[in-house]
């Protein structure tokens, strides 16, 4: 199993490691200190060495922070989290705080005393979000202490060692393109806009650009690296040795100079030393390594990382691939979601299926010679109200029967070697009141919504989220959480910076891969959500139109559980869509399908709906 249920929550020492934290605050000469989830490579997962907010609070979700005062604690979620923190947190030490509304600057803006001194580790914190620190440190007359250690890591005496996951290499057939080429279009860039290099601190930067694969963190396959890429095209790559073979070594050695990673900031500060312009992501870089440059003499030009928008926009070998891998995908939900239909109501719990669904993976990929890497993600397995933790986690503590007259929502996805899957579906155990199915039908306008937009070039996530809450909201309900994510070419999962959400200023373009996933969460009792992956093109014109569009074609291809739609709450136009795209999934599914009864229930399941 790629997944564990085992109890990782530990909230009952939160009291104690908060109270050793606030006894270092004098010694160190601060009034607070934050604790990010992020890592010194500012990912999304983090390896168990880096798992510091977990470590102090109990709450192991993938996006927080912990601002600890003298005499208050407050861990800032986003909507996703917010159940999950109420039960994963010691109430009596923490406070819940808002990421989205009113994250830690601007809670300190508004609560923070005059004079009040923040401790922080460089290294966990970006150059933007210390900016944003600053200023409201410096309205309060506050200060901004940057520590030379994390008091954390002293208190953490059984902390994991750092991990040294194998690399390899990814097929040329799978990237599309060179890395020599990319290497190359990269030095350009920075030739251009005036720079003697680049440091490349993202992790999937460095696998994408280099064509290489890690495993140092958990489900998503980039190495924990760091490059230095010149406008001449040069490149030093930052990897420990130990992670590679003599045949990754061997590849890695022809387009770069490989550097031990403590070696980093040595070479960095010489590069500034001798008076070098140096551009740096402010997004993405750690602020030490800002500071490291700044220090030396060095001029920082801060601007997007030159991988992550070629990164984005997918090339065809990489839709091409994913389009395959989801196809696999397809097959191996379908052979799940037939088997889940075939058990008897009440036998089967969460942990079950999650472990039904990954085999019914790790076996089709077999039979397709495409094996399962790794899972996405952990599986999200919501039976009944567990369905309304939007980001909820099975534990061998939480698992339940999946019963009669519920909703089972299951998010999930795989990491094959040309592509990277993630599905919601939400299905019925058994008869579901009608109030359920009315909300599962509006979610399902919102995907729909989303799957037949036809949109200007120039389009931001923020102009096409609305479309997947109109029916919602037109009901008085919504979603606290973003209608799409960037999914990367077997890389992350969440990938930025295009995404579909109330704050998506990235613009659309063609090859960006993003989800499509409305929801509907009533706390305390159910939960719905419906996702597919899409990808972007040129639309086909419109006659009588005067600008060139663009479209989403959908990569999912997994039967909407019928039984759930309540037709006479469809236009025309959307009963057609759900029409065709299940006679769609019947049409590319039933070749890859030889089980005589997963066929029926596929055929079943892709039957025309009629009013």
């Amino acid at each position: 199993m790629f997944q564990s249920f085992d109890v990782t929550s530990t909230p009952q020492f939160g009291k104690a490691r908060v109270e050793a934290l606030r006894a270092a605050f004098d010694a160190l000469g601060i009034d607070g200190f934050l604790v990010p989830r992020a890592d010194e490579f500012q990912g999304e997962y983090v390896p168990k060495s880096a798992e510091r907010l977990a470590w102090l609070t109990g709450f192991t979700g993938s996006a927080g922070v912990a601002l600890i005062l003298r005499q208050q604690a407050v861990v800032f979620v986003d909507g996703r989290y917010v159940t999950q923190l109420k039960e994963q947190v010691d109430g009596d030490v923490f406070q819940a705080g808002d990421l989205i509304g009113e994250p830690p600057h601007l809670w300190l803006k508004h609560n923070g005393k005059k004079g009040f001194r923040l401790g922080i580790d460089p290294w966990l914190h970006t150059g933007a979000e210390v900016r944003k620190l600053q200023k409201t440190l410096d309205a309060i007359d506050g200060s901004l202490v940057v520590l030379d250690h994390n008091p954390l890591d002293r208190q953490w005496t059984d902390r994991p060692a750092e991990p040294l996951g194998r690399v390899r290499i990814q097929p040329l057939d799978h990237a599309g393109t060179r890395a020599a080429d990319k290497l190359a279009a990269m030095a350009d860039a920075i030739g251009k806009a005036g720079a003697k290099a680049v440091l490349l601190t993202d992790p999937s930067s460095i696998a994408w650009t280099f064509n290489i694969r890690g495993s140092d963190v958990p489900h998503t396959p980039h190495p924990l690296a760091r490059a230095i890429i010149f406008a001449d095209g040069k490149a030093e790559l930052f990897l420990d040795k130990r992670k590679t073979g003599i045949e990754e070594e061997a590849y890695l050695t022809q387009i770069a100079s490989l550097e031990a990673p403590g070696n980093f900031d040595q070479r960095v500060s010489a590069l500034a030393a001798a008076d070098a312009t140096i551009m740096i992501d402010p997004d993405q870089a750690p602020f030490a390594i800002v500071e490291g440059i700044r220090h030396s003499g060095g001029t920082v030009l801060e601007a997007i990382d030159p991988a992550r928008l070629p990164r984005a926009r997918k090339n065809k070998a990489e839709i091409e691939g994913s389009t395959r891998a989801h196809l696999q995908d397809g097959v191996a939900m379908v052979e799940f979601l037939s088997w889940l239909d075939g058990t008897q109501p009440g036998t089967v719990t969460e942990i079950a299926a999650v472990e039904k669904l990954e085999a019914c993976r790790t076996a089709v990929g077999e039979r397709m010679q495409n094996p399962l890497k790794d899972i996405s993600f952990d599986t999200i397995a919501g039976a009944g109200d567990h369905a309304a933790i939007m980001h909820y986690r099975v534990t061998t503590d939480s698992d339940v029967a999946i019963s009669d007259g519920s909703m089972f929502l299951i998010d999930s996805g795989g990491q094959y070697v040309n592509g990277t899957t993630d599905i919601t579906r939400t299905v019925a155990i058994g008869v579901v009141p009608d109030e359920q199915r009315r909300f599962f039908t509006l979610v399902l306008k919102g995907v729909i919504a989303i799957s037949v937009a036809r949109f200007p070039r120039g389009s931001r996530g923020v102009d096409l989220d609305p479309l997947a809450r109109i029916a919602l909201w037109k009901a008085g309900a919504d979603f606290a959480h973003g209608t799409g994510h960037g999914v990367g070419s077997y890389l992350s999962v969440h990938e930025g910076p295009q995404r579909i959400s109330r704050a998506a200023m990235q613009e659309i373009l063609p090859g960006m891969m993003l989800s499509n996933e409305p929801g509907y969460y009533r706390p305390g009792a159910f939960g719905i959500r419906i996702e597919n992956l899409v990808h972007v093109l040129d639309a086909e014109p419109i006659e009588g139109g005067d600008l060139p569009m663009l479209a989403f074609a959908t990569l999912t291809f997994c039967p909407i559980d019928r039984r759930l739609v309540l037709v006479n709450l469809l236009t025309d136009e959307e009963l057609d869509w759900l029409n065709a795209y299940h006679a769609e999934t019947l049409e590319k599914l039933t070749p890859l399908i030889s089980d005589e009864k997963v066929l029926a229930w596929l055929a079943a399941a892709t039957a025309p709906l009629e009013r």
